[in-house]
């Protein structure tokens, strides 16, 4: 069987990832906004006989640019010629997109040009000659709706004719290579074949309907508030919807640990086995299980079809000035968003700040922004001291105000950490930010759902879960491990109350949040085991319980509010940090995106606790 190379390029939000998936068939994630593809994705497919490897590169909007994950497709694009490279177009937008694609003709011989969204670009009142345009360029023009895949097809059967042909070499390949100026001729070419190929129509609808949506969207005014607003509702659903999935996957979990209670007494299990694997890995992994999937669930899923319609880049725009004078990129934002989510992705998306000083204060901020697991910590403390009833209206609309007045707090708090890092970091000068804003589109709702559950939420669990069991045996060993008369836990947490006390807190709640390292979702049945001196971590039925667990062993208000700093500002879970290792390569870089958020908390810890008391 022939096996050919071939590679998908083209600007950023072109639509390459889907693309991709209609291509090969995979599943690769998408998203209506600039740098969502960060890293190259590989797959195949099967046509005439012949094996097709395809390659979909990060967008790029020209082979001179500099942000890492632009640095991949420029690297593979010079290291050598494929058999095939499509360049994945804007239908609606094909001037721009001609001056990357007179490039990339310019280094590979053989190219197809895919027109991508043609329909959007019909409703813009765009008409293509997509003939002459394939004349004027010297390669194949094929238009198509890849989420519909509507030309999928055609593209196939295209690139097959490209890479069994071994068609001549295109008209600009080496074109522009001695020229002086390369960016104005390309330039002017590309506005040249662009006028002589396309024609509009009308003045496009569409075109319109976005620019009064921006108007207000995006306006000074009402940008920010409805921002606001937003992230409210879906904090909103995301604690309302989760009550009751929680409650029902805990009350599964603890009649599923009786049964395995009753079948490890009957094969005569011994009781330390029967403890570190019962009250130890599998209590750690159904409080993680419980906890964390339904708030994933549903907030995943509603910020996909936020990031599926459009919006969030209109977010990064709202928020570029407050960055820009902080000493750091707008495009942080998008990071930071990602973070909300969970902080090792908000981390891997930081690839997309061309700057590395930028970059980096990005890397060693994404942590401020409270991760899908702190999310049910804080949920839980402001039920306990500042909502009441969990379940009524009045007190998830409480919830849902004090959650986003926290979030409001990490935003600010981000923003005052950039400013003192864009100081003490040495680098270059902080870089521009040119930012497309891609059109309003309709999420496909299903589609974004499903996908969303089984890329994010799915993926995320399990590699919390792999974390999770381990750290369960560590803790139960730390509490059924006895020097004198006193647990290794309990010693371990009077050796950090003196500090505990000086933060508002005490030295339960620090070795929690020690032990949490590997998944924050363990830090509350931590607390639980020392606070009710028991060899197992300890759940909870109602928050009623909880709060009474926590007033017996000294909680007030002030060390509920404490507790609130701490655990939106401390040091990233493990996961995080290897993600953080992975992206810098430096152990130094990722023991100080240990110590900035956990330095943070300790000041303002000390702070509150000193002013309230």
């Amino acid at each position: 069987m022939k096996e050919f190379e071939v590679m998908l390029a083209g600007n950023p939000n072109v639509g390459k990832s889907t693309v991709f998936n209609a291509l090969t068939g995979l599943k690769q994630h998408t998203g209506n906004w600039t740098g969502k593809t960060v890293e190259g994705c590989e797959g195949s497919y099967l046509s005439k006989e012949s094996r097709f490897n395809i390659t979909d590169l990060p967008g790029t909007y020209s082979l001179s640019a500099f942000s890492e994950e632009e640095k991949v497709t420029q690297k593979a694009l010079n290291k050598k010629q494929y058999d095939c490279t499509v360049i994945v177009a804007d239908a609606g937008a094909l001037e721009r997109n001609l001056s990357l694609a007179l490039e990339v003709l310019s280094i590979q011989k053989r190219a197809v040009l895919c027109l991508n969204l043609y329909d959007e670009a019909l409703k813009k009142g765009f008409r293509i000659d997509e003939n002459k345009l394939g004349e004027e360029l010297g390669v194949p023009v094929v238009k198509c709706c890849a989420y519909k895949k509507h030309g999928i097809n055609d593209l196939i059967s295209v690139v097959s004719d490209v890479c069994e042909s071994k068609s001549e070499t295109n008209r600009y390949y080496h074109c522009f290579d001695a020229l002086n100026d390369r960016g104005i001729f390309i330039s002017k070419t590309a506005r040249e074949i662009f006028t002589s190929c396309v024609s509009k129509t009308n003045s496009g609808k569409k075109s319109q309907r976005d620019l009064r949506i921006d108007s207000v969207l995006t306006s000074k005014a009402t940008g920010i508030p409805i921002m606001i607003l937003l992230c409210a509702i879906l904090f909103w659903i995301t604690a309302v919807g989760a009550n009751f999935p929680s409650e029902w996957l805990s009350r599964l979990f603890e009649f599923i640990k009786s049964e395995l209670v009753d079948l490890f007494s009957m094969l005569s299990v011994p009781q330390f086995v029967k403890g570190i694997l019962i009250d130890g890995v599998y209590t750690t992994l159904s409080w993680v299980v419980a906890v964390m999937l339904p708030p994933m669930a549903i907030f995943f899923p509603l910020f996909a079809l936020m990031e599926d319609s459009g919006y969030l880049p209109r977010i990064a725009f709202n928020l570029d000035r407050c960055f820009s004078k902080c000493g750091a990129h707008g495009k942080q934002s998008l990071c930071m968003m990602m973070g909300i989510g969970c902080n090792a992705c908000g981390v891997t998306g930081c690839r997309i700040i061309e700057s590395k000083k930028e970059r980096l204060i990005a890397l060693l901020t994404n942590n401020f922004m409270p991760c899908n697991g702190r999310l049910p910590i804080l949920i839980a403390l402001i039920m306990m001291y500042f909502a009441g009833n969990p379940f009524g209206i009045l007190s998830s609309v409480k919830v849902t105000a004090i959650l986003t007045l926290i979030l409001i707090f990490c935003v600010v708090l981000t923003l005052l950490i950039s400013k003192i890092l864009s100081k003490a970091l040495s680098g270059e000068t902080c870089s521009g930010f040119a930012l497309e804003l891609p059109p309003y589109r309709k999420p496909q709702i299903i589609k974004t759902i499903v996908r969303s559950f089984l890329d994010k939420t799915l993926r995320v669990l399990i590699r919390a879960v792999a974390v999770a069991a381990p750290a369960g045996a560590i803790i139960w060993l730390c509490a059924n491990i006895y020097i004198g008369d006193v647990s290794v836990l309990k010693h371990l947490t009077d050796f950090f109350d003196p500090l505990g006390r000086f933060l508002g807190l005490d030295g339960v709640i620090i070795m929690a949040f020690i032990l949490g390292f590997p998944a924050n979702e363990t830090v509350i049945p931590i607390m639980l085991m020392a606070y009710c001196s028991k060899g197992v971590m300890t759940g909870f039925t109602d928050y009623d319980s909880l709060y009474s667990i926590l007033t017996q062993n000294g909680w007030t208000l002030t060390t509920a509010v404490c507790m609130i700093i701490m655990t939106v500002a401390h040091f990233p879970c493990s996961t995080t940090c290897l993600t953080i290792k992975k992206e810098t390569g430096s152990i130094k870089w990722t023991l100080l995106s240990m110590a900035v958020p956990t330095a943070a908390g300790i000041v303002l810890c000390g702070a509150v606790s000193h002013i309230m008391n």
